[in-house]
């Protein structure tokens, strides 16, 4: 009997695009289905009572939550192809400890300079974004990925972020290649790869996306 593989996800999550990512890294057919987040289906609802949030991976009619969780179930489930997570128990904690930090630093930076209500508020969150992605780029050293010589759990939970690299630099008015030259580098890397360019969004309809919900809030 065939999976039956589903993902609750709307296609501007950076995090549902980290379960993309992995679920074509696997070469997993699954059936999306898109939420709109201001109308919660009952589907989502019964399937992540908790916190009633995308992304959610439903597998044979049982249901995963939370990004990185869902990433290493996936790697786990379907672990005769493509590995995510390291073999080795040190490599492992650390690639969980690095996408940790960016769950626990990345997001809720990004969205306070986008969504700021002053000049100094914004580039203090752009501030600390700079800091955050270049403690990322510290940490990539001369790697070609966070798993080293592969595509790794790292690489798929931070690359979906690119695709917001554009709209960063014309709300913070700044350029990330000037900032973080490797970590582009790296991102371009992650680009060629068919089951990441085929994951994310074009870069400028997620930016016009971010402007029309700026414009909906009053925050122009």
């Amino acid at each position: 009997m065939a999976d039956e593989v589903v993902l609750l996800n709307t296609w501007t999550s950076v995090f549902g695009m980290r379960i993309k990512i992995a679920l074509a890294e696997k070469g997993v057919e699954y059936e999306r289905k898109e939420e709109n987040l201001r109308e919660k289906s009952p589907l989502l609802l019964e399937m992540n009572p908790v916190h009633k949030k995308i992304p959610v991976l439903i597998h044979n009619g049982k249901s995963i939550c939370e990004s990185s969780i869902i990433v290493q179930y996936i790697d786990e489930a379907w672990k005769d192809k493509a590995p995510i997570l390291p073999s080795d128990p040190y490599e492992r904690a650390q690639a969980r400890f690095w996408v940790d930090y960016i769950d626990k630093t990345v997001y809720d930076t990004w969205t306070k300079m986008l969504f700021s209500k002053g000049d100094q508020e914004r580039e203090a969150a752009k501030d600390e974004l700079i800091s955050i992605f270049k403690q990322l780029e510290e940490t990539l050293g001369d790697k070609p990925f966070y798993g080293g010589d592969t595509f790794g759990f790292v690489d798929v939970c931070l690359i979906p972020f690119y695709c917001a690299f554009y709209t960063f630099e014309m709300i913070g008015n700044f350029k990330m290649e000037a900032e973080v030259p490797k970590l582009i580098y790296w991102a371009k890397r992650c680009m060629q790869k068919e089951t990441v360019s085929e994951s994310l969004p074009d870069q400028m309809k997620l930016y016009e996306h971010v402007l029309a919900v700026k414009k909906r809030l009053g925050l122009e």
